[in-house]
């Protein structure tokens, strides 16, 4: 089909992140997506609140990230984020600003296309498999950036992984969008019921308790009690979104657990019971919720929102200490705040602190020619909960991607590439190294 120097599969926020990185290093780069748009949990999940944790106190690392922010504002695609200072990016109007990154950095794009297994030659991945309505191809690379938040290409190459039982993992959602709503009634309720963010954290570090949080929980438990709920159905969450033109475009309250994302029947199981709930949460707004008396539905995501699957076990596993004890690195390749929020424990950045990314966490284990970014970087359970966040995502997609390009430009393999040279990047793309 091709032949590129780099080849990043998965077009979520670290794999553009990647692709946008090394193409600015002049690097020939393709990206390929499963999809029909680029954005992954931006534009197919409708999880906008890129930077939502963002406080006046936050360090952040720039770069990409924050790009992503910036051009959506630009370019009306951008909403008011009640959570924090950060910008709620709207899914549709993402894909067009995808797009023009894309065609402005000179990237080769690929939609719908699956990439299913890797090339291998040895233990050296020289490419991947495909398939498409074009049917079963193959795209050659010098490097090849797996984004598929799943590790799903380190997975056939034979990398080391560590997963959770499905059983024990964060919830996948379903996040739907409104039309009819009545936002000032609805605000003029939040203002006088406002939700904290203990309200829904189960351990917090104490600062953050009082901080105003978007949840809302009221009206589903209202419907439980009548009866119009199933007891046990766990539907609870936030709502973002809101527009002059009467929309609540993101509602993120469906809850699905137990959910394997890399089993298809889990997979569509819990698509179909994600909506199931959608629809008994907006029936619950409709009844108990101020503003919502008119609502309808507008749109459901297009793809569940994964939280949790496989990690690849690199050279370095980074811990949760390393997220709260502001870790420091010689390999660091980016920064970001001190933020957990995974398992019920949330640690909000409100007070500048912040720890490095080292690279030996894109880094697999016994595989060469190959890096990973995005929610499937080296991490314990614990500080996963840091690397998957979208904007963690984007300092690990554009640290693999200028790595990748360096690491072409010396003609040596991802793992002996020039450090320094690769910081050096960095800064210049705007990333905070240290």
């Amino acid at each position: 089909m091709a032949e590129t120097d780099v080849l990043v599969v998965g077009s979520g926020p670290a794999g553009l992140s990647a692709a946008l990185a090394s193409a600015r290093e002049s690097a020939d780069t393709m990206l390929v997506e499963r999809h029909g748009c680029f954005g992954g949990n931006i534009t197919q999940a409708m999880v906008g609140t890129i930077g939502w944790y963002r406080s006046e106190e936050t360090v952040d690392a720039g770069g990409i990230g924050v790009e992503f922010e910036r051009r959506a504002l630009e370019m009306g695609a951008a909403l008011e984020d009640h959570d924090g200072l950060g910008q709620l990016l709207d899914a549709d109007m993402f894909k067009i600003v995808a797009d023009r990154l894309v065609q402005e950095a000179g990237i080769v794009p690929v939609l719908h296309c699956f990439s299913v297994d890797a090339i291998m030659d040895g233990n050296a991945v020289k490419g991947v498999i495909t398939e498409s309505k074009s049917g079963r191809q193959a795209i050659l690379a010098r490097c090849v950036i797996d984004a598929t938040g799943d590790a799903d290409l380190a997975f056939k190459a034979g990398a080391p992984y560590s997963v959770q039982p499905k059983e024990k993992r964060m919830p996948a959602t379903t996040t739907f969008g409104c039309s009819g709503v009545d936002v000032s009634e609805f605000l003029a309720y939040v203002d006088a019921n406002p939700s904290r963010l203990a309200d829904w954290a189960s351990k917090t570090s104490g600062k953050e308790d009082d901080l105003f949080s978007t949840w809302i929980a009221e009206p589903f438990k209202r419907a439980k009690e009548a009866g119009e709920i199933p007891a046990d159905a766990t539907i609870g969450g936030y709502w973002g979104g809101l527009t002059e033109a009467g929309e609540a475009t993101n509602i993120n309250v469906a809850q699905v657990l137990g959910v394997d994302t890399t089993d298809v029947w889990d997979l569509t199981k819990a698509e179909m019971e994600g909506r199931q709930k959608a629809i008994w949460a907006l029936e619950a707004l409709k009844k108990y919720t101020p503003g919502f008396q008119k609502a309808r539905l507008r749109s459901f995501n297009s793809s569940l929102g994964t939280r949790e699957s496989r990690r690849i076990v690199g050279p370095y596993i980074l811990t949760e200490r390393d997220v709260k004890s502001e870790a420091r690195f010689a390999d660091s390749i980016g920064i970001f705040p001190e933020f957990l929020d995974a398992y019920g424990e949330v640690v909000m950045p409100t007070t500048g602190r912040y720890f490095q990314v080292p690279y030996r966490i894109v880094l697999p284990q016994r595989v060469e020619n190959l890096l990973v970014a995005g929610r499937s970087v080296s991490a314990e359970k614990g500080a996963s909960s840091a690397t998957r966040q979208m904007m963690c995502c984007t300092v690990t997609g554009q640290g693999a991607g200028v790595a990748a390009a360096v690491a072409i430009q010396e003609d040596v393999p991802c793992r002996r590439v020039n450090l320094p040279e690769v910081q050096q990047a960095l800064e210049k793309q705007g990333v905070r190294i240290e």
